[in-house]
């Protein structure tokens, strides 16, 4: 069953509490700042059918200093809905240089455990478009 709850929605809530974990990795993918983001110490990231976060500290770090954040400027269009334990997400990332108006739609999903911490997230982009 799904939870209601949406991108704005109770932060008081189960299902609220999953998005706003979910939407803290999203804003880290801007500030580049991990700080706010609950990992689990055996999350796994996996990109276009590829893994790319080996750890909960792997994936920190990568926010943190990756180059492939580092592009990354905006989000916008966040919208997320829960499925029992799993967040998934849409959003557009734009991308520098800001003039060309680059921009990639994302779908993400998240497993959020029972802690409110990211067990994994998969992810899927689709092609770069101009605004």
């Amino acid at each position: 069953m799904s939870d209601p709850a949406s991108a704005s929605g109770d932060g008081d809530s189960v299902g609220g509490q999953r998005i706003a974990a979910a939407r803290a990795y999203v804003d880290a993918l801007v500030s580049h700042d991990p700080s706010g983001v609950n990992l689990h110490p055996d999350c796994t990231r996996v990109e276009m059918g590829i893994k790319t976060g080996r750890s909960g500290s792997h994936i920190a770090r990568s926010l943190a200093r990756g180059p492939q954040f580092r592009l990354i400027h905006r989000v916008s269009g966040f919208t997320a809905t829960v499925e029992g334990h799993t967040v998934s997400t849409k959003y557009r990332v734009h991308v520098v240089p800001r003039a060309l108006g680059l921009w990639a739609p994302v779908s993400e999903s998240f497993l959020i455990d029972d802690e409110f911490r990211i067990r994994t997230i998969v992810a899927r982009f689709g092609l770069p478009r101009r605004r």
